[in-house]
């Protein structure tokens, strides 16, 4: 996240601010876990995007190229394991559910960074349980993940559906707007996402309701609403089928972290 070169002979943890910002890619020798307390960014990497909202991490495996789309202001907390302090993870990159013990061995680390002493015996320790358990919790990726799409008139097509997942949204006016039939669209969404366009709808809100949820303080059923849904019972089943919980208790989380 800091374009400065951090030198960790075994791990070091760096609390930021930042403020919006056009996308960027980073690249860097350390295996790299990223906590947003405030706020909520996107990662991209390969052909897949996240929501990185604060009850999620990433732990992103040394070397690995990963695009960050900042659009509001954030507090996050980035935590760099050596290669010879920590293993590799189990993939190249995990987004992943936290836990409460997970956020406060975070929050433990992010004191020790403010103290700026050597690592002690104690914070090896604590930096060592925290790189266990984030490996561990990393094997169970988040389901909120988006293919970003290869070719332009897929990749034109997300763009539409995503801004107008608050208005009523026809599948054959998306394949006009970006000078495709409904049929060759289906076909290239298919093979270039796996998913079909419904899913993709269905998807897009569930991550930019979670993501509402962590930026602003609007009544559930405004995010309902925002994200194209006129039931609010009916979002609040396809929210709690998406992430095991209702949404109320999922900004619940949030606070908690």
């Amino acid at each position: 996240m800091n374009e400065r070169v951090v030198s960790v002979a075994e791990a070091h943890c760096i609390r930021q601010d930042l403020l919006p910002q056009p996308p960027r890619e980073f690249q860097i020798q350390h295996h790299y876990l990223l906590y947003a307390s405030a706020g909520a960014m996107r990662l991209e990497a390969g052909e897949a995007a996240w929501s990185l909202p604060p009850a999620r991490a990433a732990l992103v495996a040394a070397g690995t190229p990963v695009r960050l789309l900042l659009k509001q202001k954030m507090s996050v907390c980035s935590v760099l394991f050596s290669t010879s302090f920590a293993p590799a993870p189990t993939s190249a990159l995990s987004v992943f559910e936290t836990t409460p013990l997970a956020r406060e061995l975070l929050l433990e680390c992010g004191r020790l960074a403010d103290e700026g002493e050597p690592l002690s015996e104690y914070g090896r320790t604590l930096f060592r349980t925290l790189q266990m358990i984030s490996w561990r919790l990393a094997e169970k990726p988040s389901r909120a993940t988006m293919p970003i799409g290869r070719s332009s008139g897929v990749v034109r097509a997300l763009a539409l559906t995503e801004e107008r997942l608050s208005a009523g949204i026809h599948f054959e006016e998306i394949a006009q707007m970006t000078g495709q039939t409904p049929r060759t669209l289906a076909r290239k969404l298919s093979a270039e996402t796996g998913l079909s366009w419904g899913q993709i709808v269905q998807k897009m809100r569930m991550i930019r309701a979670i993501e509402m949820l962590a930026e602003t303080r609007a009544p559930v059923t405004e995010v309902a609403l925002a994200v194209g849904y006129q039931s609010l019972s009916a979002f609040n089943a396809a929210f709690r089928s998406f992430t095991g919980e209702t949404p109320t208790a999922y900004r619940a989380g949030f606070a908690s972290g």
